[in-house]
């Protein structure tokens, strides 16, 4: 795998990301699954105004996020010098996150997606949980800047390198990933909007995508090689690829 390939499957998780975000903004009681700093503000705006619904699920969602990041840094590790690529505990984690959605997709499909109160902050959480698995595996590349959740640093990072005249080459990752996350929120308001109970397919089709791929070419490489040394190290890769 190439960096252009793991940015690409980066850039795919993004549009997961806005598109969970949208959807589950609109269909689950008004809080994100992804964005936690726009939650800890309803949080605090919900107990400030007594919007107790309002709290309980901005409330939900930072703690069952907080529970994914740590769920997914367990199993997913943290960067190493001597990392491939794409280390195979990522595609681990992704494949819990994975069946975290598909537990929610039966759910929702269970209820025809009618979703209650109290389902409703119950799957919002198990979204924010995954999106806590998945903010919290892309961090194992060990890559400033390569987010696929909390973007404000991302935008801001694009921004300031804009204005110091650096090339474009060196934040077009950045703008791809910005950009995902605006689409997917785009198709997750359309789906919700209009046809809401294929919202998870829509979920799990992203997340399958970015799974099988890679688990393909895990299947290709051999034990040895799988989150050890790989051709060199990442380092002299990357700079190849840019």
């Amino acid at each position: 795998m190439t960096v252009r390939d793991r940015n690409a499957m980066v850039v795919l998780l993004a549009v997961n990301s806005g598109l969970t975000d949208a959807a589950g903004y609109l269909t689950l009681g008004g809080a994100f699954s992804s964005v936690m700093t726009g939650n800890m503000v309803l949080l605090g705006l919900s107990l400030g105004s007594a919007a107790g619904m309002l709290a309980l699920h901005a409330g939900a969602a930072v703690l069952a996020f907080v529970c994914g990041c740590a769920i997914g840094t367990r199993i997913a590790g943290t960067a190493r010098t001597d990392d491939p690529i794409w280390p195979r505990a990522v595609t681990r984690a992704l494949t819990l996150q994975a069946a975290a959605m598909a537990i929610y997709a039966v759910a929702w499909w269970g209820a025809g997606g009618r979703t209650g109160p109290v389902l409703q902050v119950v799957l919002l959480a198990v979204n924010a949980l995954a999106l806590g698995v998945q903010s919290s595996a892309v961090q194992r590349f060990g890559v400033p800047g390569l987010s696929t959740t909390y973007l404000t640093g991302t935008l801001t990072t694009v921004v300031s390198r804009l204005v110091s005249g650096r090339p474009l080459r060196e934040i077009g990752h950045s703008l791809a990933i910005l950009t995902a996350l605006i689409a997917g929120a785009v198709v997750g308001t359309l789906i919700a909007v209009h046809a809401r109970i294929w919202v998870p397919a829509a979920q799990l089709a992203l997340l399958g995508l970015v799974v099988c791929r890679v688990a393909a070419r895990d299947r290709r490489l051999s034990p040895a090689h799988a989150d050890g040394p790989d051709g060199g190290g990442r380092a002299r890769r990357e700079t190849a690829d840019r």
